[in-house]
């Protein structure tokens, strides 16, 4: 089975530009936990999750009104193309520690696979057992 089949193709996105304030309303609105971060151009820039609103935006006192989506967010975001098989991206999601992938074709982004989306797909219960074991494993703090 290929990404694409699984993949959520309603991705609800956000400009660097944009602030914590407006992108926690958004993950708010639509019950997600991360928002893509795309150029003008539509290209993948980052992403920001709700947890990264909360550890690097008010954890330290910013105002999350005036601080920009793109001094929160993650720059160097692991994807999967949209005619990867989905045992590839399970094997992302589990070395990278990731529940999420941005999806793209052509550069640009076209999805998101959610470790979720694995765990329905009824062929694909082992692949999805195994990436969310290696993803729920405790990693070392970092000093």
């Amino acid at each position: 089975m290929q990404v694409y089949q699984l993949m959520n193709t309603n991705v609800i996105s956000i400009s660097g530009d944009g602030t914590a304030a407006e992108a926690a309303r958004l993950l708010r609105h639509y019950d997600i936990g991360a928002l893509p971060v795309t150029g003008e151009d539509g290209r993948l820039r980052g992403i920001i999750t709700d947890r990264d609103i909360l550890i690097r935006c008010v954890a330290t006192d910013k105002n999350p009104a005036e601080t920009p989506v793109a001094n929160l967010m993650t720059r160097s975001v692991v994807t999967v193309p949209a005619d990867a098989d989905v045992r590839e991206a399970a094997s992302l999601m589990s070395s990278n520690q990731v529940r999420r992938l941005p999806v793209t074709k052509n550069g640009g982004l076209v999805g998101i696979l959610s470790i979720g989306d694995i765990a329905r797909a009824r062929s694909c219960d082992m692949e999805a057992a195994l990436a969310l074991a290696e993803i729920s494993e405790p990693t070392e703090k970092k000093r």
